[in-house]
């Protein structure tokens, strides 16, 4: 396995936990991380991801485990479709991990990985919103992952630029404005992380 050159650490401030990802973003990004998490019940959640040049992501795999379970998926696009693979072991609950009808996450460019602020950093990158003028709104499909479940939905989410390293995220009636560092990558994200 490669080594990565730079490392970042958010503290979950909404419950116990905290997100460690190693990566390289040199050309695009590809990042390797762990979640732990005690609520909405004690999880450890793996991932790796890959983007190309433009931030636009390749492949992520995600696996959550828990207390007599664990849960896999991983989703990769290739000429603008979705191929996801999934398994488990155990039962977490009734919902399956991944999606029965991945033709809607066509429109998805880039994945939403559940209380991650990792993943709020691919549009905001491939998008180019730091250097866009103040006020200028996006609105996009995600491929969200939720987590521990691994389900996987469309979820349309809005980023509007405010300037001074904010951006105003936006999905459905939830709305939370991030702070950012230089790189584009989460510092605050009120309600769920804190980057130490």
């Amino acid at each position: 396995m490669a080594t990565l050159p730079k490392s970042l650490l958010w503290e979950r401030v909404n419950s116990v936990g905290a997100e460690h990802v190693l990566l390289d973003d040199r050309v695009g990004l590809r990042a390797r991380g762990t979640m732990v998490a005690a609520a909405p019940l004690p999880y450890t959640c793996r991932y790796s991801l890959a983007t190309d040049a433009s931030w636009a992501t390749s492949v992520v795999e995600v696996t959550t485990e828990g207390a007599g379970w664990s849960r896999r998926v991983r989703l990769e696009r290739e000429v603008g479709q979705w191929r996801i693979v999934t398994s488990e072991q155990g039962e977490l609950d009734t919902t399956l991990p991944g999606t029965e009808m991945p033709e809607l996450l066509d429109s998805a460019i880039d994945v939403d990985l559940g209380f991650s602020p990792l993943f709020n950093t691919l549009p905001v990158r491939r998008l180019g919103l730091r250097d866009k003028p103040v006020g200028t709104v996006m609105t996009l499909v995600m491929a969200w992952i939720q987590v521990p479940t691994l389900v996987v939905t469309p979820s349309e989410q809005t980023y509007t630029w405010l300037g001074e390293d904010r951006v105003l995220f936006e999905s459905g009636v939830f709305r939370v404005e991030l702070e950012l560092d230089p790189a584009g990558y989460v510092v605050h994200y009120p309600g769920l992380a804190r980057r130490r």
